[in-house]
């Protein structure tokens, strides 16, 4: 088992559950790459990458391991797994069966009052896209997402979706951001939000499926779907 150097990570800085901050920052850096698959990172040296303790990471770390996302070889630290292209295109699968057909059915339900706080969200991500942080960019796209989904009211579907989007990996993020067309792929979200404040069901669903396209091919370091 091969070990690396820990890459840099943004600070979780000091949240009410410190815990699910770190774990969610450890799955974003997981499914950008920044965390590389088959490598294993010791809990100590996460956290002095957070600027945390190691029990934390530790615990949040034990949280990924029920997910898939890493496996823990004790007195030496997690290996993060590796996901097959086979799996990425299943998963990419089962998104397009969920996502594009629930966008569809919440634009007509979404609260007009909601539109501003959407917008927010969506922003965050090209704020990320801006300054080059993928953490954070993979953290604000899976709020954005999920918050979306949530008007459904099916909370089975969102946690579905939720596990879905975790096991995905997008190791093509990186040579977006250093081309600068990762800011392109941000405006997609406002540009969804466009038909959602539109109330056109059929242009977001078909700007979804798009979307979902992307991430199973520029996003994951593939070629992009036309």
């Amino acid at each position: 088992m091969s070990q690396l150097p820990v890459p840099d990570l943004p600070g979780v800085g000091r949240r009410e559950n410190l815990r699910d901050r770190i774990r969610d920052a450890l799955r974003a850096a997981i499914i950008s790459g920044k965390l590389e698959p088959g490598v294993v990172y010791s809990a100590p040296a996460l956290g002095a990458r957070l600027g945390v303790s190691p029990t934390p990471v530790r615990e949040a770390m034990l949280d990924l391991v029920k997910s898939g996302l890493v496996v823990a070889h004790p007195n030496k630290g997690f290996r993060i797994t590796e996901v097959s292209e086979e799996d990425l295109d299943h998963l990419a699968a089962v998104r397009l069966l969920i996502e594009p057909p629930t966008v569809r059915t919440v634009v007509p339900v979404i609260p007009k009052e909601d539109f501003d706080e959407l917008r927010t969200l969506a922003q965050a991500i090209v704020d990320a896209a801006e300054r080059g942080d993928l953490v954070g960019y993979i953290e604000a796209d899976h709020v954005f997402h999920l918050t979306l989904l949530g008007y459904s009211g099916n909370r089975f579907l969102v946690d579905v979706v939720a596990d879905l989007r975790s096991r995905t990996r997008l190791l093509g993020l990186t040579p977006l951001l250093e081309s600068g067309r990762l800011g392109r792929s941000a405006a997609e979200h406002h540009e969804i939000l466009d038909f959602v404040e539109a109330r056109d069901p059929s242009g977001a669903e078909l700007l979804m499926r798009r979307h979902i396209g992307h991430v199973r091919g520029l996003w994951a370091g593939g070629r992009d779907p036309a």
